[in-house]
């Protein structure tokens, strides 16, 4: 079969058909998918068929895999797979994944294994057409920018929110302190695009107070989450979806009255972010060569 791509919006995301992800991917297949990646940013699959032996393999076509976090603890036996969990918590903040290290994951796969009736869609969004739609004094401003990204960011969760559960797996997610340093505007290195690099997990501009950073980061978060911008992909089981973690952003939705939602995760280890300057990420705190090797 040839690989058919299918647009699902003008900006970001395409639907691919003609690969049976059960198989090992011919040379020809994965430069293709690759294309398609650099293209939209995110890809939709069908997935039928394929388990986490499978999806490894498939992301493993595309460079060296993570472990499934730094922090949290993988499905029993795959420690290369994370279990998207309902149960164990849920990412309903834009973010892009695991930015408080050095060296992020280039490309992140989500396989859907239980899906709620209603709701539990992810969002995607472009943060390439982001910085496209800056006007031109707040993209050199951007350009100039330092952020500082940590997983011991704020909750603001209210404390009658937080129950033991809740309070438990925060202090899993941060029981190693990340702290780094990461261009507000990243350069894409295949394809040499500007990106805007922020999100949940960039809490503080350096040379910035907390109170002008967050005003400044707020301000350019709006222009990644302009619907223009957003793929909202409804969940079918046994899809698989694919994104550039250089250069989105996602966020859950809960908006499924509590129902079993579970995806499984795997991550490809990423290169250091390099900046419009030509100069590269750098860390403050924490080491992370037991989550991810350092892509070439």
């Amino acid at each position: 079969m040839s690989i058919e791509i299918t647009k699902v919006t003008a900006r970001i995301g395409a639907h691919v058909s003609g690969v049976d992800l059960t198989r090992p991917l011919a040379e020809s297949e994965v430069a293709a998918l690759r294309e398609a990646l650099n293209t939209h940013k995110a890809l939709v699959l069908d997935a039928h068929g394929l388990d986490d032996a499978g999806q490894q393999a498939f992301a493993r076509r595309f460079g060296d895999l993570t472990t499934a976090h730094p922090t949290v603890g993988a499905v029993a036996d795959a420690p290369n797979v994370l279990p998207v969990d309902s149960e164990r918590g849920r990412a309903n903040h834009w973010h892009t994944d695991v930015t408080f290290v050095l060296n992020p994951p280039q490309a992140t796969t989500l396989r859907s294994l239980t899906v709620p009736p209603y709701g539990g869609e992810t969002l995607i969004a472009n943060q390439a057409a982001a910085y496209r739609d800056l006007p031109e004094p707040l993209r050199r401003l951007a350009d100039t920018l330092w952020a500082e990204h940590t997983n011991d960011y704020d909750y603001a969760v209210p404390e009658e929110d937080i129950d033991e559960d809740k309070a438990a797996q925060r202090a899993q997610f941060t029981s190693i302190k990340y702290r780094t340093v990461h261009p507000v505007v990243r350069v894409h290195p295949l394809t040499g695009e500007r990106g805007l690099f922020i999100g949940g997990f960039a809490q503080r501009l350096v040379g910035l107070s907390l109170g002008e950073s967050r005003k400044l980061l707020d301000l350019l978060q709006s222009y990644v989450t302009r619907p223009e911008n957003v793929l909202r992909h409804r969940w079918s089981e046994n899809q698989l979806v694919v994104f550039d973690n250089r250069i989105t952003q996602h966020y859950a939705i809960d908006n499924y009255d509590g129902l079993p939602r579970r995806l499984h995760r795997v991550t490809v280890a990423g290169d250091v972010p390099v900046g419009v300057e030509g100069k590269e990420s750098y860390s403050i705190e924490g080491d992370a060569s037991h989550y991810t090797p350092l892509a070439a």
